[in-house]
């Protein structure tokens, strides 16, 4: 397989995900799951992305599709790259195991379908908050909590972020 082949080969539809991961569950494997627009990679999101594989075996990065993105209004004009770039662009760090897009504005129902072992997303978020309502709430913690799954959160690299870019870009 060549190594665009390999890289290709991460990008994966929920179905397919939730297959690879049960067989890496049967292996006693820890999955962890992450999620995020990933619009310009940047230094913050590789080390937040190893940090989050070294959480585990096996590194699931749900990245949100376009229409999610703009829903979200993360700024005018995003997403900047579209959401297979994106994925694509994920898919090929070392770091990462498999991509899944998602369209739902959280990635509830994938991590409800994955089911993995430990959720992760960065320390702006609060896996101790219960309150769904809390804008620090991480979603899909009550259920992954429920299944005996872990969730934790990963310190954010100071002075690093799409938007950051985006605005040194417009100067």
């Amino acid at each position: 397989m060549t190594k665009w082949e390999q890289i290709k080969h991460k990008l994966v539809s929920q179905e397919e995900a939730k297959a690879i991961i049960s067989s890496w569950k049967d292996d006693d494997k820890k999955v962890v799951f992450t999620n995020g627009c990933f619009d310009i990679l940047h230094r913050g999101h590789i080390t937040y992305l190893a940090k989050a594989a070294s959480l585990g075996s096996y590194l699931v990065v749900g990245v949100n599709a376009d229409e999610s993105v703009k829903r979200l209004n993360k700024a005018p004009g995003r997403p900047v790259n579209d959401e297979e770039s994106r994925a694509l662009i994920i898919a090929s760090l070392k770091v990462v195991d498999l991509v899944v897009i998602f369209e739902n504005d959280t990635p509830k129902e994938l991590i409800n379908k994955i089911a993995p072992s430990i959720l992760v997303k960065g320390a702006d978020y609060d896996a101790e908050v219960t309150d769904e309502s809390n804008p620090k709430y991480i979603v899909g913690a009550k259920e992954i909590k429920a299944l005996g799954g872990k969730v934790a959160t990963i310190e954010l690299e100071e002075g690093f972020s799409t938007t950051g870019i985006i605005a040194r870009l417009e100067r």
